[in-house]
Order: structure tokens, then C-alpha cells, then sequence
């Protein structure tokens, strides 16, 4: 059972990632893949859950009502009623940041606030817009984050760029831009963010190690992209946008609009940062105050002319097979984490490489990076963390802000790149622009690597020659 969930989620992947040869979507791929690997591991549970590694309140709960804790009874209680229920609350939490942060830009994008930003750029050039574009995005990134800078510079593109190819071009390097923007800030990347509240890192020293090894991922492929583009883009043409003349917005709704969502995902962050609460409760309260702003600011029109700038209607237009496509992958890889098979990745790992010299450290962080574009970062980083404690002796590879954490935050970061499905921003960007593993694979995952070692090596110079 323990082999044949691997065998499952390996099969699932392949059929992910030629979506398009076997005619089936990506999402029902996805969701069969995630109840399967469930499913055999209920089944299986007996031989493959780890009795020592339950926590001991769940073992009294269960024998002060008689229960033996290794009874296939037991087990089973054990599995769907803890550990799927406790992976459900984290995936509803990505699922929920995911839908509020949609509608936002779906918002904005239905009151034609981007206009904001679209009518400053002036420029068709693509080299010229490429550089533009990814730049906007690696800070975005860093200070909203790369799954939340990702849709909104979906959007941006939509407006900018009408040829389907050129843009899938231009939306695989925002995927690039977007994990090296999120990998050096503490609130730009979700492994970077548990690395921080959990105490490894601190958000000064995350910032000043890894800004430079982030940009360099981001520059290596985008100065060989923009050799490749030749000539200028063709920009939508708003005239033939039949929407656009039965619904026009003032100057003032669409800036009002703009500026609340902006601040609105901006606000996001703060939120987490002084609440401590998920992300996705203050996405919803952003949501919210979106909501009540574009309600009064239609208050006096009529009624169709209001339906058509509503939340409401703006929820129709959100990519659902998106959101179940993340629901399914997001079940599979948490099944591999409940039963085991990343944890043994990583200890394998560390038994194999080792982590007692630099060479080592670098070594494991780096096929972790790589791994993370094939499972989901979070799970790796988390066996990682699991695994080794933050030392207390200062100059270790695992003291706070030590060689390993620094390293792993770079590499989990922005290793997903690889592959379309590899990271959050890959996995979005494939939903709202329709783009095939395949195409990405081909296009963008060789310059992806390249940055992705390009920025690994700027960083162990940093160590071993500059001592930043």
C-alpha cells in the first residue's frame, strides 16, 4: 500500500501533465488522484501509520474509551478523523486565500481599475515589456506574495498582450519572477513564511542573504528570454470589448476600486503579521471592505447596471476547475506527508548526502528545491524543519539564520519554477491561462533551472568568498 500510493500519485501526475493528449482535464486528474491516495492509505493504514509518531493525547483520548491504540479501528479513526481533518483545514485555508484573492482581481479587473497601471505602459516592445512586467513582479511578489502577485499580473497581461502564445511566454516568466520575488521575504513565499515564524530565519538577515541570489534566478532567464523577442505585441482592442461600452466606470470608480484592492492585498500581510491569524481571514476581511466600497459606489445606479459590477456577479466569472485542480493536488501530496513517504525522502536524504559539511547542506537543499517542483514545497519544508532542530551553537548549520535554513528558504523558493505545477503561482497561472505542462516544459522549465542554479551559486559565493 505504502508503494503502490506512489505508484498512484505518480500515474496522476502523468496524466496532469498530458492533459491534452489524453483529453481529460486537469482537474478531474488531479481530484481522482488525491481521494485514491487517500483511499489506499485508510485502507492500508495497519501496516503503513507509524504507532510512536501519534501524539500521546491522541492515544489517551482513544483508551479512556476502552480502545486499544493498534486496532485496524483505531487506525482508522486515527486517519480521517485527525490527520485528513487537520490537512483539510490547511488546504481549505489556501483554497479560501486562493477564491478571495481571485475575486479581488476579478473585481478590479470588472471596474477596468488596471486601466491604472496598463495606461502608464506605454510600451510594445516585447523585449522592453518583458523586463517591465517580471521586475513589477519580483517585488510585488516579496511584498504581497507569489501566489496573490501571480493573478494580478495574469490580469495585467490580458490587457496588454492579445497573441495567446506571446502571453503564455510572458506568464511563464511571471511565474519565474514570482518565486524569486517571494524567496527572500518573509512574507513572499509560504516556506519562507514558516521558516520565519518558526525561528530559523529572521526576516533582516532572509532579506540581506537572499535578495541578490533571488534576483540573478530572475535575471539569468530573462536576459536570455528577451534576447528570443523579437518585435512588439498586439494589445487587446478595447472597442470590440462589448462589456466595456454597456457598463463604462468613471475615472474616479475605477481608481477608487484600484487603489481599495491594491491595499486591500497589501493589507494581507499586516494582517498575518500582527494577528497571527491565516492569511485567508484577512483576505476575507479585504473582500469585505471591497464589497461595501463597491456597493456605495453604486448605490444610486440601477439595478442591472449594478448586478454587472457585484461581487456577486464577479464570482461567476472565478475559475472554479482551478480551485478544485489545487483542491486535488493539494489532497495527494498531503496523503504522501500523512503517511510518510516525504518524511523518509528527507531522512533518506540526509542519511545519504549528509549535512555535516557545507557541500552536503548544499547538496540536500538544492534536490529539495528541485523535488518541490514535483511535490508541493510546504511538505519538504516542513520534514526539514521536523528533522533538524535550531542549534544553539552559534556558526552551526542550523543555528538561526544559519547556512541551511538560508539555503533551503532559496531553494524551496524558487526550485518549483521547473515545472508549471511545481509552486502556487505555477499551479494558478496554469488555471486562468489554460497553458499545457507540455508547453511550459518545453518553453519555460530549461530557463527556470537555469536561474535556479544561477542564483544557488551567486548565493555559495556569497558563503565561501564575500562571507555576507
Amino acid at each position: 500500500m505504502y508503494l503502490l500510493m506512489v505508484a498512484v500519485f505518480v500515474i496522476g501526475y502523468i496524466a496532469i501533465a498530458l492533459e491534452h493528449n489524453i483529453g481529460v482535464d486537469k482537474a478531474a486528474s488531479a481530484l481522482i488522484t488525491g481521494v485514491v491516495c487517500w483511499t489506499i492509505y485508510v485502507l492500508g493504514a495497519q501496516d503503513i501509520v507509524n504507532f510512536e509518531a501519534i501524539p500521546q493525547y491522541i492515544s489517551d483520548m482513544f483508551r479512556d474509551k476502552s480502545h486499544i491504540t493498534e486496532t485496524p479501528e483505531f487506525i482508522t479513526h486515527y486517519v480521517t478523523h485527525f490527520q485528513i481533518l487537520e490537512h483539510l483545514g490547511e488546504i481549505a485555508s489556501i483554497l479560501f486565500f486562493l477564491l478571495g484573492a481571485m475575486t479581488i482581481v476579478e473585481l478590479v479587473d470588472a471596474h477596468e481599475g488596471f486601466a491604472v497601471i496598463t495606461d502608464r505602459i506605454k510600451t510594445t516592445k516585447k523585449s522592453k515589456l518583458l523586463w517591465v512586467i517580471c521586475i513589477l513582479t519580483f517585488f510585488f511578489s516579496a511584498a504581497l506574495d507569489n501566489l496573490t502577485t501571480s493573478i494580478v499580473m495574469i490580469s495585467l497581461l490580458r490587457k496588454l498582450i492579445e497573441d495567446k502564445q506571446d502571453r503564455w511566454l510572458f506568464a511563464g516568466m511571471v511565474i519565474v519572477a514570482a518565486n524569486a520575488g517571494g524567496a527572500w521575504s518573509p512574507i513572499g513565499d509560504v516556506t519562507t513564511t514558516m521558516l520565519w515564524i518558526g525561528g530559523q530565519v529572521t526576516a533582516g538577515a532572509i532579506i540581506l542573504k537572499l535578495i541578490v541570489p533571488s534576483l540573478i534566478c530572475l535575471l539569468v532567464p530573462l536576459i536570455i528570454m528577451s534576447f528570443r523577442q523579437k518585435g512588439n505585441v498586439t494589445r487587446p482592442n478595447k472597442s470590440q470589448d462589448l462589456e466595456h461600452h454597456i457598463n463604462p466606470t468613471t475615472s474616479r470608480e475605477r481608481s477608487i476600486v484600484f487603489v481599495a484592492g491594491v491595499l486591500g492585498l497589501l493589507f494581507v500581510p499586516v494582517f498575518k503579521t500582527f494577528t497571527h491569524l491565516p492569511p485567508f481571514m484577512g483576505m476575507m476581511f479585504s473582500l469585505g471592505i471591497l464589497w461595501v466600497v463597491t456597493e456605495i459606489l453604486h448605490r444610486r445606479k440601477n439595478q442591472e447596471a449594478k448586478s454587472r459590477l457585484s461581487v456577486i456577479a464577479v464570482l461567476q466569472k472565478v475559475d472554479t476547475p482551478s480551485v478544485l485542480f489545487f483542491l486535488g493536488i493539494l489532497l495527494a501530496v498531503a496523503s504522501l506527508q500523512s503517511a510518510g513517504q516525504l518524511g523518509d525522502m528527507a531522512v533518506f536524504l540526509s542519511d545519504n548526502v549528509g549535512t555535516d559539511e557545507p557541500k552536503g547542506v548544499y547538496t540536500v537543499s538544492i534536490i529539495i528545491g528541485l523535488l518541490s517542483s514535483i511535490v508541493d514545497n510546504v511538505p519538504l519544508v516542513a520534514a526539514s524543519m521536523g528533522m533538524y532542530d535550531i542549534s544553539i551553537v552559534g556558526g552551526s548549520y542550523f543555528a538561526q539564520d544559519g547556512l541551511f535554513w538560508e539555503f533551503l528558504a532559496y531553494c524551496a523558493g524558487t526550485g518549483g519554477s521547473a515545472l508549471i505545477i511545481g509552486s502556487a503561482a505555477g499551479v494558478a497561472v496554469m488555471g486562468l491561462e489554460k497553458i499545457p505542462f507540455g508547453w511550459y516544459l518545453k518553453k519555460i522549465s530549461l530557463l527556470a533551472i537555469i536561474g535556479y542554479f544561477a542564483g544557488a551559486i551567486v548565493y555559495i559565493l556569497q558563503e565561501t568568498i564575500l562571507h555576507i
